[in-house]
């Protein structure tokens, strides 16, 4: 099915591999039809879209590998028998990528709709013995986290639309108990900083300040004020920037922030007494 005239049909239809070079915003895809013309990956502004202006100004359609994989099966047996697997407004299967504090990470191809606690609990096989699931991205590191209580959820677009998150890329990431939302918040906002573009200001900006201020939480330095601050800067970034990198960081750094305000407050607490107890002791 590659090659000229493809099956007598008289269509050329030729494959080429491009190996891209790593940049995580060459994932939008204007950028990455600016990396394929050899430039800086940056992502571009709309209209003109791709089906238009594309790759070197020509009709351009992008799409995922995944996507394309399922037309095999609507064009054989048709739209009826693909829309009977999943669930409405979900229909078909998809590949999910389980990662995180899981016994047996990797991917796995589910119906939508599967529980989302047989996904990390049946297929994953869950947190190791004695650990339990404390929050977890449902759709990658740029999606709403969910908490443990929400692991009943069915695995479907609208149904982790309407519980506040999204299914995203399908890359479930799980952070059991043991682990600190303070550190996980910080590594995540560190790598959309340094993967930011910096065209666009709110980006630029929004992600190396918010990685400044999760740095005072870190070290016990930030107050109460600065959590609701930087909650407040998250909601100003989301819907500010040519493409969604910013929201990417500022909806899972705001999710977090709202969902273990406590946690976040009892770090910057116990930084603090143990930092004043080192004083004390060095000046008695």
């Amino acid at each position: 099915y590659l090659g000229e005239n493809v099956a007598g049909s008289g269509v050329e239809l030729s494959l080429h591999v491009q190996r891209g070079a790593g940049a995580y915003i060459c994932g939008e895809e204007t950028g990455l039809l600016d990396s394929l013309e050899g430039k800086r990956g940056n992502p571009r502004l709309k209209p003109p879209f791709p089906a238009n202006a594309g790759l070197f100004q020509g009709p351009t359609l992008i799409n995922n590998v995944e996507t394309l994989a399922t037309l095999p099966h609507i064009v054989a047996l048709g739209a009826e028998s693909y829309a009977a697997i999943g669930v409405a407004n979900s229909s078909g299967t998809k590949l999910v990528s389980v990662s995180g504090n899981v016994q047996r990470p990797g991917n796995y191809e589910i119906e939508l709709g599967m529980s989302s606690r047989d996904i990390i609990y049946g297929l994953a096989g869950g947190p190791p013995d004695g650990r339990s699931v404390k929050f977890w991205f449902p759709g990658g590191s740029s999606s709403p986290v969910l908490t443990g209580d929400d692991l009943d959820l069915a695995y479907d677009f609208d149904t982790l639309a309407k519980a506040g998150s999204m299914l995203g890329s399908g890359a479930i990431i799980v952070v059991d108990d043991t682990q600190s939302v303070v550190d996980v918040c910080l590594k995540l906002a560190q790598f959309y900083a340094h993967e930011s573009c910096g065209k666009c200001t709110p980006c630029r900006e929004g992600t190396s300040w918010t990685v400044n201020m999760l740095g005072r939480v870190k070290d016990g330095t930030a107050t109460p004020m600065d959590l609701d601050i930087m909650a407040s800067v998250q909601q100003r970034i989301i819907g500010n920037c040519l493409c969604v990198l910013g929201d990417a960081m500022a909806m899972p750094v705001g999710s977090m922030i709202a969902k273990f305000r406590g946690e976040f407050e009892a770090h910057i607490e116990a930084v603090r007494a143990a930092a004043d107890r080192a004083v004390v002791g060095a000046l008695s």
